[in-house]
């Protein structure tokens, strides 16, 4: 046993040589010349150079930003459900773009079910509603110190009744300003 571990360590170190040395020998390309450029200008002396002015300008996208007009602050679900329908996308990505370029403001967003379920897993669900919603802001451009996810369950029903219509209505996500 002892002869076949020096055989296969040797093996090994053999074959990280053969790798190193291989590595060793490759040659790095010359890097590209870099170009000047520069203008002359005609009302001063010829020989004054001065570089190129860029035409880019800079862009403050905070100085205009407003919490999106039209859109509404509610994100509905499907019965037992937690994904953010494409409907609703719109409200999600125009107050996460809004939080992007308003790094000072800041969300929470509610989660919320109807009154069918225990009161622990209504619980769970609203908060993996609020999450889902979460989730999806930060990847349009809201931070994560700007958002807050909690949950209410069904202790805050937007309707009354039991039917489908009301639960419909109680299955949500909403966006509040803190």
């Amino acid at each position: 046993m002892k002869v076949k571990r020096n055989v296969g360590a040797a093996a090994l170190s053999a074959l990280a040589l053969v790798w190193l040395a291989g590595c060793s020998t490759t040659k790095l390309e010359e890097p590209a010349p870099v170009e000047s450029r520069t203008t002359t200008d005609n009302n001063a002396n010829a020989n004054t150079t001065k570089p190129a002015e860029s035409a880019v300008k800079t862009v403050d996208l905070g100085a205009n930003a407003v919490p999106p007009a039209g859109l509404g602050r509610t994100v509905y679900f499907d019965f037992d459900s937690f994904v953010v329908k494409d409907e609703f996308r719109p409200i999600v990505e125009g107050y996460a773009k809004y939080l992007g370029a308003n790094k000072a403001k800041k969300m929470l967003i509610e989660g919320h079910t109807d009154e069918r379920g225990s009161r622990e897993y209504n619980l769970a669900l609203g908060q993996k509603r609020a999450e889902a919603v979460q989730k999806a802001m930060l990847v349009v451009g809201a931070t994560d110190g700007q958002l807050e996810a909690v949950s209410f369950g069904e202790e805050r029903p937007a309707a009354q009744g039991s039917d489908e219509a009301a639960w419909a209505k109680n299955r949500r996500a909403e966006l509040k300003d803190r």
